[in-house]
């Protein structure tokens, strides 16, 4: 498919910058299949939007501050990295900025006496890092490394230290995400208590976000677009209990497009899910079957991105156009700090 049939025009002033506070007060945009009206409504409305039986998807990657500024040891080229996918205990995949300036056997400093080697130049642009020493990069990456937003609000601001908050969620516990799984930030507490009490399920896999999710699709058609893989692990005993679920009548709703991405990775033609533990490159194009899911919470996302293709497959193309310009009418928030949607087809 064409990609700019995925482009839509979006008012600057409706990206933002900060989420809402408390978390659980965004808006949310219900759509539904077919021609139901959208239905303005707010996060906390979850819980009555849902029925008991029903099983909320949480992804509960953790973000690393994988956001690195420093040089070349033998000359003033400066350099920024973005780390983006582990490779082992020392290396790391990552976007270079001034990349032309770095030869492979470099040397590169950073802040804090972390310093790392570039080893190798992949088909993709990015760059394979060794860091050096005996420290776990996680310990170096804590003393060097910066909370990596989105270029949309980077460009805007400078992070800060409520970012170190803000884009975490309360179910971060693994690390490995350079980017969060954004749906998921809008949750609290409070609503997870009234979530439990509706009889609402609740349960977690793992898919570490790569920067691949930030980057355009720079192909004219959707046929041209290479993925970036992203580690994912789903266990079997949440395996069984999805499966489950459904065989009781209950949906299961991904919180969060990376969720979907890595349960839709981990169905069978008979719509069961499996154990998965492994990279997935997944790509949901108009067009695609659902297998794994059966509805989806997410934010607004970039136009004519593989975010926006994915909800279209979701919802069909048409539907989720207008969505997108019902929610600029009335100025939802857009983007990772943003208000959410929850699409049920």
């Amino acid at each position: 498919m064409r990609v700019d049939l995925f482009d839509f025009e979006l008012p600057p002033e409706r990206i933002a910058l900060r989420p809402v506070r408390p978390r659980d007060a965004a808006r949310m945009l219900v759509v539904r299949g077919a021609d139901a009206p959208f239905e303005d409504r707010g996060v906390r409305d979850l819980p009555d939007l849902l029925e008991p039986g029903d099983v909320l998807v949480f992804n509960d990657t953790r973000v690393i501050p994988a956001q690195l500024e420093g040089r070349r040891a033998h000359g003033e080229a400066k350099i920024g990295a973005t780390l983006h996918k582990r490779v082992d205990l020392r290396r790391w995949q990552a976007f270079v900025r001034n990349a032309k300036r770095v030869k492979e056997g470099d040397q590169l400093v950073f802040g804090g006496g972390v310093s790392a080697i570039a080893e190798q130049r992949l088909p993709d642009g990015s760059m394979t890092l060794f860091f050096e020493g005996e420290e776990p990069v996680e310990v170096l990456l804590d003393r060097a490394g910066t909370m990596p937003l989105p270029p949309y609000i980077a460009q805007k601001r400078g992070v800060d230290e409520q970012d170190l908050t803000d884009y975490q969620t309360m179910f971060a516990r693994e690390d490995g995400a350079v980017a969060a799984p954004t749906a998921s930030l809008h949750f609290t507490p409070e609503l997870i208590e009234a979530i439990d009490a509706r009889g609402i399920r609740r349960e977690t896999l793992t898919l570490h976000v790569g920067a691949g999710t930030f980057l355009p699709v720079k192909a004219d058609d959707t046929e041209d677009h290479a993925m970036h893989s992203e580690f994912g692990r789903i266990t079997a005993e949440t395996a069984e209990r999805l499966n489950a679920a459904r065989a009781a009548g209950g949906r299961i709703i991904a919180v969060g497009t990376t969720a979907l991405r890595l349960l839709e990775s981990a169905a069978d033609e008979d719509r069961s899910i499996r154990p998965f533990a492994g990279d997935t490159d997944i790509f949901i194009t108009p067009g695609y079957t659902f297998k794994g899911v059966d509805g989806l919470m997410t934010n607004f996302h970039l136009p004519k991105s593989t975010l926006m293709m994915l909800v279209s497959a979701l919802m069909g193309r048409e539907r989720m156009m207008a969505a997108y310009r019902h929610a600029i009418e009335q100025e939802y928030r857009f983007y990772s700090y943003g208000d959410s949607s929850l699409l049920l087809p």
